[in-house]
C-alpha cells in the first residue's frame, strides 16, 4: 500500500486503483460511518430459516419505498446462503438490530451450516412474514419483509440487492401510528464502525436545515459582528 503524501493540506491519500481490495475495505468501512445494520432473515426452497447481518446497507427512496443491501461473495464466489435464497425466493426481511439485540445478531454472524438455524442458536423468536415467506424477528423494534426489485453484479465478488418494501412490522412503543414517528430512544438502533466496533444512536441533536432567508440573515449577522 503506497501513501501518497500532500504537505500542502497536511493530508495523506490515496490511488484506489493501487490499493488492493482488502486495503480499499479498510478505509471504507473505518471512514463511512456510521452503517445501519440489517439483520437478513431469507428462507431457502426447503424452507429453512437463514439470517446474517450486513452493514453494508440503507434506505434509497421512499416511492417506491427502496432499501439496499451490499452481499459479498464467499471466497470461491459461491453465494453466500442470503443472496443465494434472495435469487430463488425473491424476498427477504430486513431486522432493525437494537442493542438488545447486538449479542444475538453476532452470533447469527457465526458460519454455521447450511442446515443450523441461526434464529434459535440466538435465541430470537421467528414470525411469520405477512406478504413474504421469510419470517420477522419478534424481538427486533422493526423489520421490514421485502421482494427483490433488483440485483446489480458488481464482477465476481459482490451483489447489491435493492428491495421493495411491501409490509412493515413495529414494536407497539417505537412508533407513533398517528404521526408516524420513530421514537429513535426506544429503536435503540446500533451501527456499526470500522472493524469490530459498534455503535449506539443515543446521543443525538438537532440541526434543521435553514431557509435561504435564514442562512442570508445569519450571514448579515455574523458580517456585522466583523
Amino acid at each position: 500500500m503506497t501513501a501518497i503524501a500532500e504537505p500542502a493540506t497536511q493530508s495523506v491519500a490515496f490511488d484506489f486503483r493501487a490499493l488492493s481490495e482488502r486495503e480499499r475495505y479498510k478505509l471504507m468501512i473505518g471512514t463511512i460511518v456510521p452503517r445501519p445494520i440489517a439483520l437478513v432473515t431469507t428462507v431457502d426452497q426447503q424452507g429453512r430459516v437463514n439470517a446474517a447481518p450486513f452493514s453494508f446497507f440503507n434506505c434509497l427512496s421512499a416511492d417506491p419505498p427502496i432499501l439496499a443491501l451490499g452481499v459479498e461473495n464467499h471466497a470461491d464466489m459461491s453465494f453466500k446462503d442470503t443472496a443465494a435464497n434472495i435469487r430463488l425466493t425473491e424476498v427477504f426481511t430486513v431486522n432493525i438490530v437494537s442493542h438488545a439485540l447486538a449479542e444475538g445478531m453476532h452470533v447469527c454472524a457465526v458460519e454455521f451450516p447450511p442446515d443450523t438455524d441461526e434464529l434459535a442458536a440466538a435465541g430470537f423468536t421467528a414470525a411469520p412474514g405477512v406478504k413474504v415467506a421469510s419470517p420477522w424477528i419478534r424481538e427486533a423494534p422493526a423489520a421490514f419483509e421485502c421482494r427483490r426489485h433488483l440485483t446489480l453484479e458488481l464482477g465476481k465478488s459482490r451483489q447489491i440487492i435493492l428491495g421493495e418494501i411491501v409490509y412493515a412490522h413495529y414494536r407497539a412503543d417505537v412508533v407513533d401510528p398517528e404521526r408516524l414517528r420513530v421514537d429513535p430512544e426506544r429503536l435503540d438502533a446500533i451501527a456499526r464502525l470500522g472493524g469490530s466496533t459498534c455503535s449506539t444512536i443515543r446521543d443525538r441533536f438537532n440541526m434543521p436545515t435553514p431557509t435561504l432567508a435564514q442562512w442570508q440573515e445569519l450571514s448579515r449577522a455574523g458580517e456585522s459582528v466583523d
